[in-house]
């Protein structure tokens, strides 16, 4: 474009670095010369680049000739991971202003959730989870709002083959769980009724990190207090989900 500045060139070099380890990521190893084409570099210009990405840690050998991405990624993955969560705290407070109920942060990891925050509504009679505690995916609000932004076919493969029943309430049919998934990936808000726990409701939405990993946020409820307000609660979170989405662009996609 006439009269653009050119960039530096140490951001190029970044730049450059940045596009060869998302094409390394975007496959299990790659030979440099595919590097080098799917860049759109010259073979010697991407040389340089894996070299100082192998010496820092980012890209690995992935036997004779070919990269992978290395060990450090992880490390600013996970570093990824911890400032999100840090960074949804004001959110789930004001969320929790709003309801005037508990709201709580959860991950997911291997077969289950697990809390990672939580913001206590100053209420009597309230619903509280202790952190690091893990609950299962098939019949909690915020289990379900992650399976139903997997495809389905990796949904199949996560769930176990018998679905545990824990209260009266609680689906354990696998087919029944499946078309309700559909539901909520259309309306963007998974639902508990007194699944997991008797005398307990949730409405929960799922986040997504830049870095794949799936968050839920979730608003967990005395059932006297949800039956008759589901709605209003699931528009509430809907709405503060895209504005976190929204503002944290990158950090955060559309589930």
């Amino acid at each position: 474009m006439r009269g653009a500045r050119p960039r530096p060139r140490g951001i190029q070099v970044i730049a450059r670095a940045a596009q060869a380890m998302r094409v390394l990521g975007e496959a299990r190893g790659m030979s440099l010369s595919d590097v080098a084409s799917a860049v759109g570099l010259a073979r010697s210009t991407t040389h340089r680049i894996i070299v100082a990405l192998e010496r820092e840690g980012f890209v690995a050998s992935n036997g004779p000739g070919g990269y992978r991405l290395g060990p450090s990624v992880l490390l600013l993955a996970e570093a990824c991971k911890v400032a999100a969560i840090q960074d949804l705290h004001p959110y789930l407070i004001r969320l929790s202003q709003q309801v005037h109920e508990t709201v709580d942060l959860s991950i997911l990891a291997g077969e289950s959730m697990y809390f990672v925050d939580q913001v206590t509504a100053p209420r009597r009679l309230r619903a509280v989870s202790a952190i690091g505690v893990s609950f299962p995916l098939h019949c909690t609000a915020n289990g379900k709002a992650v399976l139903a932004a997997m495809p389905p076919d990796a949904v199949r493969s996560l769930l176990p083959a018998r679905l545990e029943r824990l209260t009266p309430a609680t689906c354990t049919s696998r087919t029944s769980l499946e078309k309700e998934l559909i539901e909520v990936r259309r309306v963007g808000i998974a639902t508990d009724r007194e699944e997991h726990t008797a005398g307990i409701c949730a409405v929960g939405a799922c986040v997504k990190l830049g870095t794949g990993d799936l968050l839920a946020i979730s608003i967990p409820l005395p059932a006297g207090r949800f039956y008759g307000r589901e709605n209003e609660l699931a528009a509430i979170l809907r709405k503060h989900r895209s504005e976190i989405v929204a503002r944290f662009s990158g950090a955060f996609v559309s589930s």
